[in-house]
């Protein structure tokens, strides 16, 4: 299948095996992905503190992997191996971690001062509630001085815990607290940037048959915070391609940055993320495995948002790279938004990649 020349034939063109969405509840209960997807995102997880989603991971992919380990960066690497001699080994990653916030100073009346985890925009933050690992929920809130400015600065916020205040210290991390809810076909909740990323690999390895390529499933740490784990991972395990699943910030709401991404109309293919080009022959192998699955795809050019495509691109001599990403909006805040056809739809991508050589 060509790829449509114009937006408007892009939103004409139709998927059918992707419309039929009324199997997706069964008696009031979330379908098996949806569920999935529920529990990740409720999972604590900043930057940092990825341990308990990781947990969650492995328990999930247990049985449909050969070998699974921790590194010493944290990264979960889970090994499939191929079915033939000789073969190709490809990296899938995703990242653990969420946005949050890191407690830097609590003053005489039990406020605490924070710096943020990740690329969270003030504005998102005042009136949040934030959860610590220990279960201790706060509320942010402003100084009143600050009150008539327009703009908001980090420094001028602080996390009320009330009277719990002693059960928090410098250097905690908390994370947004927010509910998971699936309103007509879309999924909303906090943590999906990476998340449903994770769900995505978690899914396709419950789902690929006999695969020549060596798998590697890389569940990453400290995204948010600069791409720590992604590039140790990909140095121990100099795959011959990587794809990387992150979110593609989607421009289909009013006062959107100006791009074509839009929710609903399948996994966006990156020609570019902050500091890294995508490989040409890595694009050119989503793509084929877009037409071979009959699977929508958009196009996406997205400068200025990191990700962990340049720490594996530049991993010892090199690694062919590309980047699928799943249309999101509200990105790294308590309600990141997705469609639910856009990651079935990622998944029978990489099923058809896995399944065929190279």
């Amino acid at each position: 299948m060509a790829r449509q020349n114009s937006t408007r034939e892009r939103q004409a063109t139709h998927f059918p095996a992707f419309e039929n969405n009324a199997a997706v509840e069964t008696n009031g209960a979330l379908a098996p992905y949806k569920a999935l997807v529920k529990r990740l995102s409720e999972a604590y997880g900043p930057s940092g503190s990825e341990e308990r989603v990781r947990d969650l991971v492995r328990n999930e992919i247990k049985g449909f992997v050969d070998q699974v380990r921790v590194d010493a960066m944290g990264n979960l690497i889970a090994h499939r191996r191929g079915s033939r001699g000789q073969a190709k080994k490809i990296m899938l990653s995703a990242h653990l971690d969420e946005v949050g916030v890191m407690v830097t100073f609590i003053d005489a009346r039990g406020f605490a001062r924070f710096s943020s985890l990740g690329a969270v925009k003030p504005l998102t933050l005042l009136g949040a509630r934030v959860r610590f690992e220990n279960g201790t929920e706060g509320v942010i809130g402003r100084e009143e001085k600050n009150a008539a400015h327009t703009e908001i600065a980090l420094d001028s916020l602080f996390i009320d815990v009330g009277a719990a205040v002693e059960k928090i210290q410098v250097g905690d991390t908390a994370n947004f607290v927010s509910e998971f809810v699936d309103p007509d076909g879309f999924l909303v909740g906090k943590g999906l940037n990476g998340r449903v990323g994770c769900a995505i690999l978690i899914e396709t390895l419950r789902q690929v048959k006999k695969s020549p390529h060596e798998i590697f499933c890389v569940f990453t740490v400290q995204q948010q915070v600069g791409a720590r784990g992604a590039g140790a991972a990909a140095y121990a395990i100099q795959p011959d391609l990587a794809i990387v699943l992150d979110a593609a910030a989607a421009g289909d709401f009013p006062g959107a940055a100006l791009t074509e991404i839009a929710l609903g109309k399948g996994p966006a293919i990156k020609f570019q993320d902050e500091g890294a080009m995508t490989s040409s022959g890595a694009r050119q192998t989503l793509l084929r495995a877009a037409r071979e699955a009959h699977v929508p795809y958009q196009l996406d050019v997205t400068p200025r948002a990191a990700g962990d495509s340049l720490p594996i691109q530049a991993a010892r001599q090199g690694v062919p790279t590309g980047v699928l990403a799943v249309p999101m909006r509200y990105r790294n805040t308590s309600s990141e938004m997705i469609h639910y056809d856009d990651a079935q739809q990622t998944i029978q991508l990489l099923l058809n990649l896995l399944n065929k050589p190279l």
